[in-house]
């Protein structure tokens, strides 16, 4: 077994960066909303330091750091170190659900964000390379790499796509080195423009700071 498979895991099941998970890989492991966490939670009622996950020699403890709104446990609020234990649910400001695992080799099956529960309103039609938002259709066609970006997203809806995967996905012949952060973020103007078209009411393309994009599809 792997070293890093030894470490707990976090999975965000609520929020924003609903789907994303990250390993626990320091001693010392930082959520908030600012640059500087370790877990970068972009809702306004999470504070920028907002709680830290110690590890011990008897295990990893959660505490919150004086946040305004509060972090719980299995629906319990924390004011002192707790002992966090497999599957236990930690809620960040009642706004961030996050499951934590003892270790990566126990991880649950991936679970299905739960925008995906009902059919969304943007559909796209690979055969075709057509997109529609309900019953009306984009026209004229989206460029190559805008319906590649929103295939990306689509294929990964509800979780988080880094920049280095829209590059791979819509630049597959450059390195991603080559592929530069002013040419994604065009891009996703670009993209969103062509959806306000035919939804100007909202955003289906989210912007995560600090980590990539993601799709917001509401239900029909």
């Amino acid at each position: 077994m792997s070293q890093a498979a030894d470490k707990p895991v976090l999975s965000v099941r609520e929020g924003e960066l609903a789907g994303y998970r990250c390993v626990i890989d320091k001693n010392e492991f930082l959520i908030g909303r600012g640059g500087e966490c370790d877990l970068i939670l972009p809702e306004r009622q999470v504070s920028r330091r907002h709680a830290m996950i110690v590890r011990r020699d008897d295990g990893y403890f959660i505490r919150d750091l004086g946040s305004k709104n509060g972090t719980y446990v299995n629906g319990q609020q924390v004011t002192d170190e707790r002992l966090l234990r497999d599957g236990d649910t930690i809620q960040i400001a009642l706004a961030v659900k996050i499951l934590f695992t003892g270790s990566e080799a126990t991880l649950p099956l991936e679970f299905e964000p739960s925008m995906k529960t009902s059919p969304g309103r943007l559909r796209i039609d690979s055969a075709g390379r057509r997109v529609f938002i309900g019953d009306k259709e984009i026209t004229p066609p989206l460029s190559p790499p805008q319906y590649r970006l929103l295939e990306l997203l689509v294929a990964n809806s509800g979780r988080v796509c880094t920049r280095e995967e829209v590059a791979e996905a819509v630049w597959p012949d450059a390195l991603s080195e080559g592929v530069s952060e002013q040419a994604i973020d065009a891009l996703v103007r670009r993209l969103r423009d062509r959806l306000a078209e035919v939804d100007p009411d909202h955003q289906y393309v989210v912007t995560v700071r600090g980590h990539g994009f993601r799709l917001d599809n509401p239900p029909m």
